[in-house]
């Protein structure tokens, strides 16, 4: 997968939510998919067929699936990844903060530690 089978302006609006977090990089894995990473791990995937996918919670998966725009991704969904297709302008303040929350429970408790003090500010 490249830049071109994803909505740029999804990947642009990932980017800017994702790379604004402490050492959390953007790399190919080894399906070609786009992941934001901490640490080596994936927290945020963008892919063709799933769009946006990003680590939850089995609650918050539950909660989320009972929306019309989510569902559970492919593959991966049994450990609580959930997927947006095609998010909306108003859907961004919410995946922000799922984002977040995806990114926190994958960071060490150093990079929460930064994360939160980054907050505060």
């Amino acid at each position: 997968m490249n830049i071109n089978d994803v909505s740029q302006a999804m990947l642009e609006n990932v980017r800017k939510v994702c790379l604004l977090l402490p050492e959390a990089v953007e790399h190919i894995d080894g399906f070609g998919h786009i992941t934001f990473q901490i640490n080596g791990k994936s927290f945020v995937k963008l892919t063709k067929r799933a769009g946006l996918s990003f680590k939850s919670d089995v609650e918050t998966q539950e909660l989320l699936l009972q929306k019309k725009h989510f569902f559970k991704t492919p593959y991966i969904g049994r450990h609580g990844w959930v997927s947006i297709k095609n998010p909306h302008e108003g859907d961004w303040d919410e995946l922000t903060e799922l984002i977040s929350e995806a990114y926190l429970s994958t960071a060490s408790k150093r990079l929460v530690k930064e994360w939160k003090e980054l907050q505060k500010k």
